[in-house]
């Protein structure tokens, strides 16, 4: 009789054990479901997009972001209200359907810092060369699906992004029209496929996506098309509308995004053409309707700065040919900027720039205190003036006016 007592109450244990670890791996599956959902999930529209939902406080991260940290001893900052991942610049040479491994790294890694979107500069592909076919075309759309928009919606990271000369040029032809007509065509047939959603909650998007707007916790972001240098006056006429109208004038912030700078920073790229025209017009626009941060990219080179009421990132690449910045002795670095932004700081943004080479925080003192471009004075971020010695070294080459900030 003991016997039988004795096993009865053993198989009793052994069968609590068995249902107690069930219960723990379905809250373990479902834990890293709500982290990183399938890659077959359907794209969800605008409106049931997680862009207005929280990030969770913890996840599991998934194994290819386990695999990018090992070892790596990689700095999480502190987080602001609402944080942004930026990158830009991910292409390689013309045509090409493979991405530098810094892309997938800067990809895999962003579940580890949790941004609530990410946004990107442009330069997405590597087009703007007239004999690419629509095979070649296609191919590189879906390379770019497959190293960075599927991972981002299988993260469940809103997207915001601007085109760039590589993606969808608009530069003109001479007889009239754009150049690379076939690539805008395909750009937008990509986009507005329900399966590529990005996941941002759209405020404007009948011309997404050259010109859109979206919204997120009390950010206004607005994309304009940069791929070249110049906007057309009617699409300006739609920015200043956009700015003007109390989505934008009610929100906490005010975000642009557009590929080219309105200054120069990089060598190779200071000149016109490389720039916005008119970029003090453009400027003194953007200021009267409070915008904060200008983020573009196509320099190929760090820098944060300021100018007049604005504050600008020239945001770094994770692709091909980073360039050196003007007047600066640092080498070229591939980066990512993490922003948290703070309602209630007087500075509104925090930046986190991470060499994505030795995942290495850049220091704002390893950047020069000023540029000196063609078309204007940048001073970095944290700087207030210049000089005796820089402000004589910028007059030699601009006039007096040009070298305040």
């Amino acid at each position: 009789m003991r016997w039988r007592r004795s096993f009865l109450w053993l198989l009793l244990g052994l069968i609590l054990s068995v249902c107690l670890a069930c219960d723990q791996l379905n809250l373990i599956q479902l834990a890293a479901q709500r982290a990183t959902p399938s890659a077959e999930s359907p794209a969800e529209s605008p409106a049931e997009s997680p862009a207005e939902s929280p990030r969770p406080a913890s996840v599991i991260l998934p194994p290819a972001t386990q695999a990018a940290l090992a070892g790596q001893g990689l700095e999480n900052p502190p987080r602001g209200d609402v944080r942004l991942a930026v990158i830009s610049d991910l292409n390689s040479s013309y045509g090409a359907t493979e991405y530098e491994s810094e892309v997938d790294r800067g990809i895999n890694l962003l579940p580890f810092w949790q941004p609530d979107l990410v946004l990107c500069g442009g330069d997405m592909v590597a087009g703007q060369k007239p004999s690419l076919t629509l095979a070649q075309l296609e191919a590189m759309w879906a390379a770019f699906d497959q190293h960075v928009a599927a991972p981002l919606r299988k993260y469940q990271l809103p997207y915001g992004f601007t085109v760039g000369n590589h993606d969808a040029s608009s530069a003109q032809a001479i007889q009239g029209g754009f150049l690379f007509q076939q690539e805008r065509d395909y750009a937008s047939q990509y986009w507005n496929d329900p399966k590529h959603n990005p996941g941002i909650q759209f405020i404007d998007q009948n011309e997404f996506p050259f010109y859109y707007s979206f919204g997120y916790q009390g950010i206004f972001f607005l994309v304009w098309d940069g791929s070249s240098s110049k906007i057309p006056a009617e699409k300006l006429a739609w920015v200043e509308q956009s700015l003007a109208s109390p989505k934008a004038q009610q929100a906490k912030m005010r975000v642009l995004i557009g590929h080219l700078p309105l200054y120069g920073v990089a060598v190779g790229r200071d000149e016109p053409g490389e720039v916005m025209d008119n970029a003090d017009e453009l400027r003194a626009m953007l200021e009267k309707y409070q915008v904060h941060t200008y983020i573009s990219g196509h320099h190929h080179a760090y820098y944060p700065a300021h100018k007049g009421q604005m504050q600008f990132l020239h945001t770094g690449i994770l692709g091909a040919g980073p360039r050196p910045l003007i007047g600066g002795e640092a080498v070229p670095r591939k980066t990512m900027t993490i922003i948290d932004v703070q309602f209630d700081s007087p500075e509104l943004t925090r930046y986190s720039t991470y060499d994505m080479q030795t995942l290495k925080l850049i220091q704002d003192d390893e950047l020069p205190r000023s540029l000196t471009a063609h078309n204007g004075l940048l001073l970095r971020r944290d700087v207030q003036d210049l000089n005796a010695a820089e402000r004589q070294d910028c007059e030699q080459k601009l006039n007096s006016a040009q070298c305040s900030a």
